[in-house]
């Protein structure tokens, strides 16, 4: 599925690998994907991204697509199994293209300002 976002066209599961590649290359070595998923949650500044919340008491305190209970986490890792953005909205139909759209660009954007 390609996607149109902000005049840029991006391919979610091409784009998460990519992210997670630069990652890779910013640290100087990599890291077991384990590992590097939970550095880069921990690196990006999702309060800054307005399709996300986090509300204490809700899914645990975690980053979750605004208006539900689906967490961010939950996408890159469904992209990261093979799944595409189709299957995800199916599977979570509380989340929608543009959140999706949004929580992958504003990754992009944080990991190219690390």
């Amino acid at each position: 599925m390609r996607l149109q976002a902000s005049g840029f066209s991006i391919h979610a599961t091409v784009k998460f690998r990519l992210l997670i590649f630069r990652l890779h290359i910013h640290l100087g070595f990599f890291l077991p994907l384990l590992t590097s998923k939970h550095i880069m949650f921990n690196m990006l500044d999702w309060g800054t991204c307005k399709e996300v919340e986090r509300v204490a008491g809700k899914v645990s305190g975690a980053w979750v697509f605004r208006g539900s209970r689906v967490p961010v986490r939950a996408l890159f890792e469904n992209l990261e199994s093979g799944a595409s953005i189709d299957d995800f909205l199916k599977w979570f139909p509380g989340v929608t293209l543009e959140q999706v759209v949004a929580v992958l660009a504003h990754a992009e954007q944080s990991l190219a300002e690390v």
